[in-house]
């Protein structure tokens, strides 16, 4: 039987389908030889990436002071959600602590992009995410990069502790009132004539409020832009460094991971430094503002702090003009009205008011709990109403979580008692116009 050889037409090759590579940079510091070194990253990698054959670039995401601990970096999340659109194949950076020095953060990042086919490579560690053995790797080297964290913290701790118990205060130059000149703390002219015409107002009669009002009218600066605030002006009256005295360790840092700012209830030792820089007033304008602070809190009957009365003070903010929020009780039902909004009115800010009812619902689904206690809304760092039936809960582990709410008609928020008692009030009013229309 004869052969038969026949040609076999081929089709054109089909290039394989180049990679969307993108980059992660991160310092934890502003200063200028880390910004230096975050630039000199940047364009590494940008050159890497469009050099290389069968990659993409599809961008360099840098987040500038901020600490890898914890995961609500802008550029870190916006570089997730990315990925989560498809826009990102693979991911590099230059190390794990680089990328996160939470654990916890770090394997649920990376386990994340797995499932979504999005591999990540660590260039000083030569480890990809998508090996068989990269997980482990990363684990271990996460737990060193977290301890390293950790061991910086508190010898940082220690350093600024020890300036403590030295009577050295930190950051004086920041403080209104105050500038650093030929490298000593000195009187601000013209912050310093503010902050005596508060004291002397204050003193005088004026409340925090009208005095912040007034500022404002004036053109009076902040030191750092932005508006005049009552709680600023109570910040400034409250403040013994205007007297020249110092009281050191006010405040703390919970832990190294979620780095949370408390008070210093005498969980840390504290010290008072007396003439510890020039003073802007004499100590006995403070301690008769003082006093007239104490009798305006007996007055009011506050015998406790605004954050432990209920479970949302202190947690809420606005959106708009960065205002905390604050309970208000009508006859129908309970609110959270911005306190500039409340007080100066609509022009200052337009933001919506929200039913704390609304706000117990959002909280219950996203804590996943039954009732909203002070101890259940520990996890919640701060609650944004970020725009119109718009509530963005963002957690202590870096979380953010949206949620949006639907106007109840008023109709539907009465009750069978509060439409009894509308009808009894309107009979009454009947009435008393009837009985004036008989005289």
């Amino acid at each position: 039987m004869e052969r038969r050889i026949h040609q076999v037409e081929q089709g054109a090759a089909t290039l394989p389908k180049p990679l969307n590579v993108a980059a992660y940079c991160r310092v934890s510091s502003g200063k200028d030889a880390m910004l230096h070194s975050l630039s000199a990253q940047v364009s590494y990698y940008s050159e890497l990436i469009q050099n290389h054959p069968g990659w993409k670039y599809a961008g360099v995401y840098v987040d500038e002071a901020y600490t890898g601990t914890k995961d609500a970096r802008p550029q870190f999340q916006r570089m997730l959600e990315d990925c989560r659109m498809g826009k990102i194949d693979r991911v590099i950076t230059k190390s794990v602590s680089r990328f996160a020095r939470n654990t916890v953060t770090l394997l649920e990042t990376v386990r994340e992009l797995k499932r979504m086919n999005v591999s990540v490579f660590f260039e000083e560690q030569h480890i990809d995410s998508m090996n068989g053995d990269g997980e482990l790797m990363l684990t271990i080297l996460a737990s060193f990069a977290q301890e390293e964290s950790k061991s910086v913290s508190d010898n940082c701790k220690w350093r600024i502790r020890k300036d403590f118990s030295e009577g050295k205060t930190i950051n004086l130059s920041q403080l209104f009132g105050y500038k650093q000149i030929d490298g000593e703390i000195k009187p601000d002219p013209d912050e310093a004539s503010v902050v005596r015409w508060i004291f002397d107002s204050y003193v005088g009669g004026k409340g925090c409020s009208r005095i912040a009002e007034e500022l404002m009218k004036k053109g009076v600066p902040c030191r750092f832009g932005g508006t005049w605030k009552e709680s600023y002006v109570r910040a400034i009256l409250k403040n013994e460094k205007y007297t020249g005295d110092a009281l050191l360790q006010k405040t703390y840092r919970e832990n190294h991971l979620t780095k949370k700012k408390r008070k210093n209830h005498g969980e840390l030792r504290r010290f008072y430094v007396e003439e510890s820089h020039p003073a802007i007033i004499e100590h006995a304008a403070y301690e008769k503002a003082q006093k007239i602070m104490a009798q305006n809190r007996e007055k009011l009957n506050i015998k406790k702090s605004v954050t432990a009365r209920y479970p949302f003070s202190g947690l809420i903010a606005c959106g708009s003009c960065g205002a905390h929020y604050q309970r208000h009780t009508t006859r129908s039902r309970i609110m959270w009205i911005c306190s500039t909004y409340f007080r100066r009115g609509k022009q200052y800010c337009a933001s919506k008011q929200i039913p704390e009812e609304v706000l117990l619902c959002l909280t219950c689904e996203v804590l996943g709990i039954h009732e909203v206690t002070e101890e259940a809304v520990k996890p919640i760092q701060q609650i944004v109403i970020s725009g119109p039936n718009q509530v963005r809960f963002i957690l202590i582990d870096g979380r953010e979580v949206e949620k949006d709410w639907i106007d109840r008609s008023r109709s539907e928020s009465w009750t069978d008692e509060m439409r009894r008692a509308a009808s009894d009030r309107a009979k009454k009013q009947h009435e008393k116009r009837k009985g004036g229309a008989n005289e």
